[in-house]
């Protein structure tokens, strides 16, 4: 009888452990939404077959991604507005359909000679246009 009280003690402090976690999950997921200048953004590097869902937030001068399933406080990547170059912008095809968020455009984008695929609603993309050519003069940005 005491081994299976306590192996309940275990799996009950499992389970809440894990709804703790999914609990911290949501919330931070809630508070990175809210931000002003924040919207969904899928990202996966150029030649990867896996799309990794996120928040996008604009800073002043630079694009902070952070992965949706994540507990950190800190931006999964950054990217400098000024390194930052759109080179082609598609519809999403294929199976990323399944991947990204319905009716997606995709960015496919050069960040310090390295490239990176940003997939985002229509409405997203027209503001992250917007953002990157606004850039300060001298940053010779480019936007397909």
């Amino acid at each position: 009888m005491r081994e299976l009280l306590l192996s309940l003690e275990v799996a009950g402090a499992c389970a809440l452990v894990a709804l703790l976690g999914l609990v911290l999950v949501v919330v931070r997921r809630r508070r990175l939404s809210g931000r002003l200048g924040s919207f969904d953004c899928s990202m996966r590097a150029s030649g990867s077959r896996r799309w990794a869902l996120g928040v996008a937030r604009y800073e002043t001068d630079r694009l902070d991604w952070y992965r949706l399933f994540s507990l950190s406080p800190r931006p999964s990547c950054s990217f400098a507005r000024g390194a930052l170059d759109v080179t082609r912008r598609r519809d999403a095809e294929g199976h990323e359909r399944l991947a990204v968020q319905p009716e997606a455009i995709v960015a496919e984008c050069r960040h310090g000679g390295v490239g990176v695929e940003l997939a985002m609603s229509t409405d997203a993309y027209t503001g992250f246009a917007s953002w990157l050519e606004s850039a300060p003069p001298g940053q010779n940005v480019n936007v397909a």
